[in-house]
């Protein structure tokens, strides 16, 4: 209900604002005086020089409107009936037309300390020694849809990482992305957890291009670093996905704070999922799957129990938005510059 309020205030707003019989674009003349404006003062703001290297446009997706879904599992410490489960929540999603399809952090045990190595696969073996891998490229195939499957703990000889997999619709792994910023916190009388204690930092940016646009990918708490997120816009990505396990403490506080911020401050969606909360746990997760619009807006959220979110994404919006705030143009590049390190040493 809140999600559908909020989207209805929007188009209230947009509508006013307009003042055009188009409600997805701004009349002709008007976007020309914007444009014109924005280059008059990028002649001393130099905006292209606030990128390092100057910034991508994002490339034409394959496709501009679809259905996503964001599947919060239940978890437990049975890893066949997770991955089972899994397996039926991304069929029901497919069935029901998502083209892509999100899993929660850790989705296959319990996140813990002494879980990552109980439960990790050797993605780069597969087959047995990688259960919950094979499952979501042979689920990814069969179905023909892009899955973006959460994370899973990952072994790769005597280190332990936490993954996120992302496969296209012929089921080959598009990308792999290794959690980059480790959760290491501790909040007296909340919470305290050191993932450091088992887990190694990745060492890379992950974007993948895929049957449903170009998609930067980060893991829980990596969504804390805002300077990824325009690393991966300046890479022309459409979507950032996270699938993340915010705990009762962070997660009322920061979960949805941080996704909004992430989208509106950079112009393009996130999809989050989470798992499904269970207070008998040893960590409690918060839940609350969501996809975010380019406005900061909350498109589609779900509570704390098992269940998908289904939505829709229409990457026209994201035009439409850069149209209203033309933030490319204004940036100070007199002033400040995002360098993307791996970038520079590529080109």
């Amino acid at each position: 209900m809140r999600a559908t309020a909020a989207a209805a205030a929007f188009s209230l707003l947009t509508c006013s604002r307009l003042q055009s019989s188009s409600p997805t674009r701004l009349p002709f003349a008007s976007l020309r005086r914007v444009r014109f404006a924005a280059m008059a003062t990028a002649a001393s703001f130099r905006p292209e020089a606030a990128r390092s290297p100057p910034a991508v446009q994002p490339p034409p997706p394959p496709l501009s409107k679809f259905k996503v879904a964001l599947c919060q599992l239940s978890v437990t410490a049975d890893k066949a009936r997770n991955i089972a489960r899994a397996r039926e929540a991304i069929e029901a999603a497919a069935a029901d037309g998502a083209k892509l399809v999100l899993l929660p952090e850790i989705w296959n045990g319990p996140y813990s300390n002494d879980s990552f190595p109980e439960y990790a696969e050797d993605i780069e073996a597969g087959g047995d020694a990688a259960p919950s891998f094979s499952m979501m490229s042979e689920v990814a195939r069969s179905l023909q849809i892009t899955l973006v499957g959460g994370s899973i703990s990952e072994r790769s000889g005597n280190k332990l990482y936490n993954t996120c997999c992302v496969f296209g619709s012929d089921g080959k792994l598009k990308g792999k992305h290794r959690k980059i910023h480790l959760f290491d916190i501790d909040i007296p009388g909340k919470i305290t957890f050191k993932e450091s204690k088992t887990l190694t930092a990745g060492l890379d940016l992950t974007v993948v291009d895929t049957d449903v646009g170009r998609i930067g990918i980060g893991i829980c708490y990596d969504i804390r670093f805002q300077e990824l997120a325009m690393l991966y816009a300046a890479r022309g990505a459409h979507l950032l996905c996270y699938p993340g396990a915010f705990n009762m403490t962070t997660g009322p506080l920061h979960w949805e704070l941080l996704q909004r911020a992430r989208a509106a401050d950079n112009q393009l969606f996130v999809a989050t999922c989470a798992p499904a909360r269970d207070t008998n746990a040893g960590y409690i997760a918060w839940g609350h799957s969501t996809l975010v619009g380019p406005f900061g807006e909350v498109i589609a959220t779900a509570e704390h129990e098992e269940r998908t979110i289904m939505a829709e994404i229409d990457y026209s919006l994201i035009d439409q938005r850069r149209q209203f705030l033309p933030l490319q143009y204004q940036r100070r590049g007199d002033l400040y510059q995002l360098v993307d390190v791996q970038r520079s040493g590529s080109e």
